[in-house]
């Protein structure tokens, strides 16, 4: 095992320098004088004093032991911690670090402590809990802290500049430097930009960016106090005078809100909701209203969501709850649209992974199909706009990958005349030239939008050729004024016939339309591009390939022992249509007694192909058939670990003939291949060779399917 590196002696230091230097740089005009007086009060200390600052900063909690301080950086922690004592950043515990200087203390020091009180009635075998909420009820707080060496503690006090100005360097309230050493570590993957631009420009929106972010942040704590404490600096907060703040209060507002409606509190509730202006504060306030019987309310509010809506997805909640509530509809469009979906029919295999089925399905009629969902478009957006969104010093620090204008929506308004010569070389039909000259110069750099191992370029030249040019200029200009709103909920499939685009949602039986799935459906139609639902229905499919398999292999254990011979056969209808089969050197010696059960020796596999010389025919084979063999998980295991050491990704449904056997024709005391062959005179010539065995299977397969069949016609004769 490898020992953990060493970390310099001031490396903690040094990093919170570094973090200084950058934020006094980068947000000079943003800081205030309580935030430059901190740091001059830093510059002053002793390095000792600043050392045990940053390390307290960087530790759990917010007091602690003196006693464990044991910093090898730090000569003399007595002195540094009476200076950081003089300076404001540190005190000792008060009546408010009660709860946590109780949950640090061991049981024996709470049982000790306790009788030194003259309380007699605790026991040692009490759970450490249980010591806890005894002390805080009957133990007041200076009885505790003398009994208990509240004395050896200390808690950090004046830390509020520290977490703002963590906050502008790291993008969230993070009070720690542990990123910087993940970073060192090579656990954190940062970019590697000499240039970086502020996420914030102004003062008063960084502070009351801070303040929400602060409270979301302390909403993760689902408790009546923290909630309500929330709820209050959200009604009495800063004002919001920029997008991204105003979200950051709309979703604080919306999560404090949620809770008190779920507590019963509506008057609490419907106040924090008007606070936020989103389109989920406006949702919930409409339901809230119309459930406590404001009709009238709810009915204006509605009128001015669809008069007026913060986003598509919110026009779309309007007009359908207007029109099921107000306007005599009984069913939702939600409730339409999957109606409405065209049923397809899939082999109950794919269960699971029913994109993979539909997607065969449209295949074996003809249709070129491409995984799309968020990814396709996302690639789109970030090659197309790549000069706008990084290599224009866009990313406000090393440790963030997504440009700062996309998350308070300014982008749009910043690049306005680039965005609009592209949106209309896209118009055009002149994008692609475009787009490839980019992937030829950025190929493999990381970024914050897309990633390049999902990356399809005939995916992206099948959408700029075959989508309708305009309402797909439509959609990328959605993207860029709303990239985050826009960023999820696009369509599973991107589906291509004649050269026309079209997109499907997959939906099996049980599945729900999420809200972002039902918006870019409705946007894509009114875009002119052709989107639906795909709704499956799960059953026997006679017309599924089935790939059955059978591997050789030079031991039981995937990770070290590999593949000598694969065969394949092809079953379509109860069929065999096709067959695969290869021997495969293993690149290791054969042991004797695999060779004995097999009949494959060294010589056999000496000029045999590698696996990487068979890869790519093997799953030209597989196609969209499902993976089929008898113990299916050693053969599929073996064959997937295979493409992993290439680094290529296998992925199959996978049907297992000894348990389609045990479940469809139970009774047997053997499920082994050989026996089942034996009792249902199945011919194995040559068993343990890869072909012989896949063909074995094959007949198994076809009793399996046979069974499903009839399973099928008995339901539709049924019903």
């Amino acid at each position: 095992m490898a020992k953990p590196p060493i970390l310099p002696a001031y490396y903690y230091l040094d990093h919170f320098v570094e973090m200084l230097a950058f934020v006094q740089k980068t947000y000079r005009s943003v800081l205030s004088e309580e935030h430059r007086a901190f740091i001059a009060r830093f510059d002053g200390m002793s390095r000792d004093a600043r050392c045990l600052l940053v390390r307290m900063v960087n530790r759990r909690g917010a007091i602690f032991n003196r006693a464990l301080f044991s910093y090898p950086e730090i000569a003399d922690v007595g002195r540094a911690a009476a200076e950081l004592m003089a300076a404001g950043h540190a005190r000792a515990l008060g009546e408010g670090d009660y709860a946590a200087f109780v949950a640090c203390l061991p049981r024996d020091i709470l049982v000790t402590g306790a009788q030194a009180a003259g309380r007699g009635d605790v026991r040692k075998s009490w759970s450490k809990p249980k010591f806890v909420d005894y002390y805080l009820e009957q133990i007041p707080f200076a009885v505790a802290a003398q009994h208990c060496g509240a004395n050896k503690f200390i808690a950090l006090d004046g830390t509020r500049p520290i977490e703002f100005l963590l906050y502008l360097y790291f993008g969230k309230t993070q009070v720690d430097l542990k990123s910087f050493a993940l970073r060192d570590l090579g656990v954190l993957r940062t970019n590697q930009e000499t240039a970086f631009s502020a996420r914030f420009s102004d003062g008063d929106e960084a502070l009351a960016s801070f303040h929400y972010s602060q409270i979301l942040d302390r909403l993760d704590v689902k408790s009546d106090a923290v909630c309500r404490q929330a709820a209050v600096d959200i009604l009495n907060g800063p004002a919001c005078d920029t997008d991204y703040a105003e979200e950051l209060r709309s979703r604080a507002a919306h999560q404090a809100g949620l809770f008190f409606e779920k507590a019963g509190d509506h008057d609490f509730a419907r106040q924090l909701y008007r606070a936020g202006a989103s389109a989920d504060c406006n949702e919930r306030l409409v339901r809230l209203l119309y459930n406590d019987g404001d009709r009238p309310g709810a009915e204006a509010l509605l009128q001015r969501m669809i008069d007026q809506p913060l986003s598509d997805g919110e026009h779309l909640f309007a007009t359908d709850f207007y029109a099921r509530k107000f306007g005599g509809r009984r069913t939702g469009l939600y409730t339409e649209l999957l109606r409405s979906g065209r049923t397809i029919t899939v082999d109950d295999t794919h269960r699971g992974n029913p994109e993979a089925g539909v997607a065969g399905v449209l295949r074996r009629d003809g249709a070129t199909v491409f995984y799309a969902e968020n990814m396709l478009w996302h690639t789109l957006f970030g090659l197309l706009f790549w000069d706008e969104l990084f290599e224009s010093t866009q990313l406000p620090s090393g440790f963030d990958w997504v440009p700062h204008c996309l998350r308070d929506r300014s982008f749009s308004r910043l690049f306005a005349a680039s965005i609009a010569e592209k949106i209309g070389a896209i118009e055009a039909g002149t994008a692609l030239p475009m787009i490839l000259r980019t992937v030829a110069a950025r190929w493999g750099r990381p970024n914050g939008i897309f990633a390049w191992d999902h990356f399809q370029i005939e995916a992206l030249r099948a959408l700029l050729q075959g989508a309708n040019p305009s309402g797909l200029a439509r959609i990328v200009r959605a993207m860029c004024e709303d990239f985050r709103g826009m960023r999820d909920g696009f369509p599973d499939l991107m589906v291509v016939r004649d050269g026309r685009v079209s997109f499907m949602e997959i939906k099996a039986a049980g599945d729900v339309i999420r809200r972002n799935q039902l918006t870019r459906l409705h946007q894509l139609g009114a875009a002119g591009i052709t989107a639906e639902i795909g709704r499956v229905d799960y059953r026997f499919d006679p017309d599924q390939d089935y790939v059955v398999v059978d591997i050789e292999t030079t031991g039981s254990f995937s990770n070290g022992d590999r593949i000598t011979e694969i065969g394949a056969v092809k079953v379509r209808n109860h069929q065999v249509v096709d067959e695969w089969h290869s021997l495969i050197n293993p690149q290791r010696p054969i042991p004797w007694k695999i060779a004995q059960l097999t009949g494959i020796t060294n010589e056999m596999v000496r000029d045999a192909p590698v696996f990487a010389e068979v890869s790519e025919s093997f799953l030209d084979f597989m196609a969209d058939g499902i993976f089929v063999a008898h113990n299916v998980n050693f053969d599929y295991g073996f064959i997937a670990s295979e493409y992993k050491r290439l680094e290529r990704r296998f992925r199959f449904p996978k049907l297992c003939t000894c348990a389609g056997m045990r479940r469809r024709y139970p009774g047997h005391e053997s499920y082994g291949l050989g026996k089942l062959c034996d009792i249902y005179g199945i011919a194995l010539p040559n068993h343990h060779r890869a072909l012989c065995d896949a063909r074995a299977s094959a007949h198994l397969l076809n009793l399996i399917n046979h069974k499903r069949d009839d399973d099928v016609t008995a339901d539709v004769e049924a019903a």
